[in-house]
């Protein structure tokens, strides 16, 4: 596989509740990151004193963030909307050359920042909220 742009890891939002995805507008930046608590059950029976992890059991979850340009477009609209409602529609994540994942998030943090000689930024972060799934390209 070659490098990839990173202008095309895409983060896009339902905006109607129904699979209608749209682009986040303004982002320069995005990341996503999956994470997996552990449950040991290591014992005194434990060969060799080596820790043991009970498979498939934990909470899974996933967060993405993003930074970029304030647009004042109707998809920052809709992120500033469900910020302040708490809803948790679909997200979609296109990684190039990898995958979709696609599930429900929750925004947990909205963040606008400006300077009086530069442009206003904003930074978001979600959190997934339920299961989701992993389409390969």
């Amino acid at each position: 596989m070659t490098a990839q742009n990173g202008k095309d890891l895409l983060v896009k939002v339902d905006m109607t509740g129904d699979g209608q995805f749209e682009t986040l507008a303004g982002l320069r930046a995005t990341r996503i990151s999956f994470n997996a608590e552990t449950v040991d059950v290591t014992s005194l029976e434990s060969q060799g004193g080596w820790r043991e992890l009970l498979s498939g059991a934990g909470v899974r979850s996933a967060s993405i963030s993003g930074s970029g340009v304030f647009r004042d477009a109707g998809s920052d609209e809709r992120a500033r909307q469900l910020f302040f409602d708490g809803e948790t529609p679909d997200f979609q994540v296109i990684i190039p050359d990898f995958g979709i994942v696609e599930g429900a998030f929750q925004v947990s943090a909205l963040e606008y920042a400006g300077s009086h000689n530069g442009e206003a930024t904003y930074e978001l972060a979600l959190a997934s909220a339920g299961a989701l799934t992993f389409t390969a390209v």
